[in-house]
């Protein structure tokens, strides 16, 4: 825009001053127009420009908003005013910056005289007024504001006018609504009555939002265009561009402006040249973004607005309030997410999160019904299973070796009862079951959810989108152009050739290094505090079976899992905060050079150093624990010292359930719940004492104020990506699926923690975060892949459990080999081992031999083991390589199987639904003869031109030739064809 010439005939110093009198300007079109100066007297601001959502002149909506600080000379009086840029000449331009601004140290209204001069806010300062100045070039509007009820903070409010709008939405090809409108295709006969029906039964919970009705027309969308304008639905300029692509738009010109002044001190003498110079290198080769800017501090902040506020019967309604009422509040729990809604106001990302998040959850309602039902099977069952009959059966009188040394008596299997009944609950038939029916599962929500996603890609017009998405991968991070211009400057500086400078693999050879070696020791870490609980579980039970009453010896075994998960959980939770920030650490030496490379390789490091922190414990109790125990007489020690630990006669199934459970549990109930609600809020509290207390000294100037919106913002919490959202639902997926043998619940709490945990999610964006930039997205990106190497690790881990952790395999074996009756009686005779006490090392034998009442000559221990009696006394015997051989076998048959039966799923369903393919093809067909159409009409168009012109051509020779040679014939020169 222009300024009106009675104002540009002022000096330099007084328009410095009176630019706060612009009020009102002009709206734009699709060029600028020369604009008019109002007085400001003369403007009543309207309550859209009064809480802080327009310009001042209530016309011109904010789009962005950039903040920074500013320094107050102490004893000047506020600046009360709000400057606005305006699209005047560079030499104008140039003139008004060299003016002192009000309350920067020039004596305007009695303004203290110059402060000290502090270069670095100068520098500051002068990048700003670059930055702001290559932003109007590029024709955005600015307005600022340091006239706030912030102390010390600033804020520049950005508008792009249609123009700036339609040039840029063709740059980046984005897909608009044209005028032309078709029928989307029904289902017809039974489908469609189906359809109608399970439609009325869900209308009590889908969300009362118009995005959500079901539609039966769509719009034809095509990449905007500024030559095929009337293409377009035009009718409503100001809604044509929603505020979520008006911010997109803005963000995507902000990271393409540069600011090529750097940071110079003002040196004297030899110092001043040297600075001189290599500013005038910086200045060749530097080029700072927003990105750039954001990290220098020149800005603190760079956001969106929110609609408005969400809460308050006087509100006026918005996008924000009505995801408030039907999205995040606990109210609507069992209502379906307003996905359409949440991608309007969010982007395509965020509302592809949370689609996959409510797929992800309405899958778990089947697994966990299943799930119940395995369970309530193993509470049915429990009277008759024989195997733990046996062992509560008092007339049986099998006594047990030891389980310390020395301090450890000898104990009564009968006492291992209740643990032997529970174990039963997950240790079942039915458990087979649910491992082959959690990995067909877990390959049918992989395909479901790229059905889902395919139609969403549909409905949200980004079908095509990889053009965009591989331009968007190549823009440089910040960091890496600035490692890029120190690699530069020191190539000039050796005078070496800087053309096409870039990071190599030796720039970065340090930061690998540094990567490979921490992660190995964060890997040890875990293994070793792993082992330090271990070395608990042991001390304690032998201090436990030392000093305790017999009816407490009893559940020495549960107290002492229960202890130790405990502790195992909360170190796990600690450690995968450290490792979120370290791995955060190391991507960030690495210095990928664009933020796809950033968040897939920060997303690899987190995942696999929370996985490990994560699993490790579990992977201890299913695979290792009693297997490397030696036997009586010939135990393995830790440290010399330490014996390591022994399952229960009922197998360690009962002890990794547990320890799943309460992992699972915890880490949903505390990390995923009150951190989420918790750290947030304390966040927030503390942002206000900071600000309370830095706004002490202007609070009688402030009070009477009303916040404006992007003030309120500004005190939200800033948007820090979607990892950690998915991080944690990525790893409560491998709880559900990787151990699903040994918990059957696992899906049923996964089940009630999404629920809330969607609600939780939805409230943190809308009311804790501040907007975050809508970025389009086709897909979940890597995720998906760690999605189904997880699905495809469970087969794996789920097939060696039921072999290997649980009594599935002994059982069959005794059941067809060895019973002589077709039933399991014996089976619990048949898998203890003889010992005879002679032959206990020396100092290893209990000091109270005599505690059961009786002198013990033979103790049974958990083994296939040949007896005392035996020529090979103590060795394993054949019937330990006839279970082994079983055990492998199953793992052999059960993972090819599940494999082959998950890969016919994936190939039954195909990826894209039948409707959506057909309505991709129909949007083809409709887009040719929209243009054939369009072409026709330019074609006819032009032959009438062409029609007329050869009529006027022969009208001219017909009138030469009665006029005969010589006669000048009519002047055309005014026709245009």
């Amino acid at each position: 825009m222009r300024v009106h010439e009675k104002y540009s005939t002022l000096p330099a110093e007084d328009r410095s001053v009176h630019i706060i009198n612009i009020c009102a300007i002009e709206d734009l079109g699709c060029l600028p127009s020369e604009g008019t100066l109002l007085n400001s007297l003369s403007v009543n601001p309207d309550a859209k420009c009064k809480y802080g959502l327009y310009f001042r002149d209530g016309k011109r909506k904010v789009d962005y908003i950039l903040v920074y600080h500013h320094k107050r000379p102490s004893g000047s009086r506020p600046l009360a005013r709000r400057v606005q840029h305006h699209d005047a000449t560079p030499g104008t331009r140039s003139a008004g910056r060299d003016q002192p601004l009000p309350g920067k140290g020039s004596p305007v209204d009695g303004g203290s005289p110059e402060p000290p001069t502090d270069h670095h806010e100068d520098d500051k300062h002068f990048r700003r007024e670059e930055y702001e100045g290559n932003l109007l070039e590029a024709g955005l509007e600015l307005e600022r504001d340091e006239d706030t009820k912030i102390p010390g903070v600033g804020f520049v409010k950005i508008h792009a006018p249609w123009g700036v709008l339609c040039r840029e939405a063709e740059f980046l090809k984005l897909k608009m609504p044209t005028r032309k409108m078709y029928h989307i295709s029904e289902t017809r006969g039974l489908l469609k009555t189906l359809s109608s029906v399970l439609q009325k039964i869900t209308d009590p919970i889908q969300p009362r939002v118009p995005e959500h009705r079901p539609q039966t027309t769509k719009r034809l969308s095509y990449p905007f265009s500024r030559e095929k304008q009337p293409l377009f639905d035009l009718a409503d300029k100001d809604s044509f561009f929603d505020s979520k692509t008006r911010s997109t738009i803005v963000y995507e010109i902000l990271k393409r402006t540069t600011c090529t002044k750097a940071k110079y001190s003002m040196g004297q003498g030899e110092g001043r040249k040297k600075d001189s110079a290599l500013l005038t290198k910086r200045r060749k080769c530097g080029k700072y973004g927003i990105t750039s800017l954001l990290a220098n501090g020149v800005y603190s902040a760079a956001y969106p607005l929110h609609d408005g506020d969400y809460e308050g019967d006087s509100v006026e309604f918005n996008d924000r309030k009505l995801l408030y009422e039907e999205w995040a509040s606990y109210r609507v729990f069992y209502k379906y997410q307003p996905i359409d809604l949440v991608r309007k106001y969010f982007g395509e990302k965020i509302g592809l999160y949370f689609a996959w998040l409510g797929a992800y959850t309405q899958m778990l309602i089947p697994a966990s019904l299943v799930g119940i039902i395995v369970f309530l099977y193993g509470c049915a069952t429990m009277e008759e299973n024989i195997p733990s009959m046996e062992m509560c059966d008092q007339r049986h009188n099998i006594t047990m070796c030891p389980l310390c040394d020395r301090t450890c008596s000898y104990w009564k299997m009968s006492s291992a009862c209740a643990t032997a009944r529970a174990s039963h609950l997950f240790d079942n038939p039915a458990t087979v079951f649910f491992s082959v029916f959690m990995a067909l599962w877990a390959a049918t929500f992989m395909e479901h959810w790229k059905r889902k996603q395919m139609r969403l890609n549909y409905h949200w017009d980004l079908t095509g989108f990889e053009e965009e998405e591989e331009a968007v991968k190549d823009h440089p991070r910040a960091e890496y152009e600035a490692r890029v211009l120190q690699k530069s400057l020191r190539k000039e500086a050796t005078h070496k050739e800087t053309d096409k400078v870039k990071l190599t693999w030796k720039d970065r050879f340090p930061a690998y290094f540094t990567n490979l070696v921490s992660i190995i020791f964060m890997i040890a870490v875990t293994f070793a505090i792993v082992l330090g609980v271990i070395i608990y579980r042991i001390s304690t039970a032998a201090a436990l079976a030392m000093n305790s009453s017999p009816s407490v010896r009893s559940n020495i075994r549960v107290t002492v899992t229960a202890t130790a998960v405990i502790i195992n959980l909360v170190v796990i939770i600690l450690l995968d905060e450290v490792y979120g920030c370290i791995a955060r650490w190391l991507t960030k030496i690495e210095v990928p050079k664009t933020e796809k490379s950033f968040e897939d390789r920060l997303i690899f490091k987190a995942f696999l150093l929370k996985f490990v922190n994560s699993y490790t414990p579990i992977f201890y109790v299913a695979f290792f624990k009693g297997r490397f125990v030696g036997r009586p007489g010939d135990y393995v020690y830790i440290f010399h010292s330490f014996r390591m630990e022994e399952c229960a006669p009922g197998g360690c199934l009962m002890e990794l359930c547990i320890q799943l459970s309460i992992i699972m549990l915890g880490k949903q109930l505390i990390q995923n719940n009150l951190f989420e609600i918790g750290i947030p809020k304390m966040k927030k509290f503390i942002r206000y004492l900071k600000l309370r207390r830095r706004r002490a000294p202007d609070h009688e100037e402030h009070v009477k104020k009303q916040q404006q919106r992007y003030e309120v913002d500004y005190n939200l919490e800033p948007f820090a990506g979607l990892t950690p959202e998915y991080m944690e639902m990525i790893i409560q997926f491998g709880f559900v699926t990787l151990f699903v043998a040994s918990f059957p619940l696992a899906p049923l709490f996964a089940l009630l923690n999404n629920i809330i945990e969607i609600r939780l999610d939805a409230k943190k964006f809308v009311t804790e975060l501040r907007r975050p930039v809508a970025v389009r997205a086709k897909d979940i990106g890597i995720w998906y892949n760690i999605l189904s190497g997880i699905g495809k690790l469970a087969v794996i881990i789920n097939a060696f459990v039921i072999s290997f952790t649980s009594d599935f395999i002994p059982r069959l074996v005794y059941l067809y080999m060895y019973s002589q009756n077709g039933t399991m009686h014996g089976f619990v005779n048949h898998t203890l081992s003889s010992f005879n006490v002679s032959d206990f090392q020396n100092g290893t034998a209990p000091n109270d031999p005599l505690d059961l009442g009786y002198e013990v000559q033979i103790c049974r221990y958990k083994d296939y083991r040949e007896p005392p009696w035996s020529e090979h006394k103590y060795d394993v015997s054949k019937d330990f390589w006839a279970v082994l051989a079983a055990r492998l076998a199953f793992v052999i048959v059960f993972q090819n199987l599940v494999m082959f039966m998950s890969d016919f799923v994936d190939w039954v369903i195909p990826d894209i639904p039948k409707d959506i393919s057909q309505q991709i093809h129909k949007e083809k067909v409709l887009m040719v003869e929209l243009f054939m159409r369009e072409e026709q009409g330019k074609q006819q168009l032009l032959d009438t031109w062409m029609e007329k012109d050869c009529q006027k051509e022969a009208s001219c020779n017909n009138h030469m030739a009665m006029a005969g040679p010589g006669a000048p014939g009519p002047d055309y020169r005014g026709d245009a064809l």
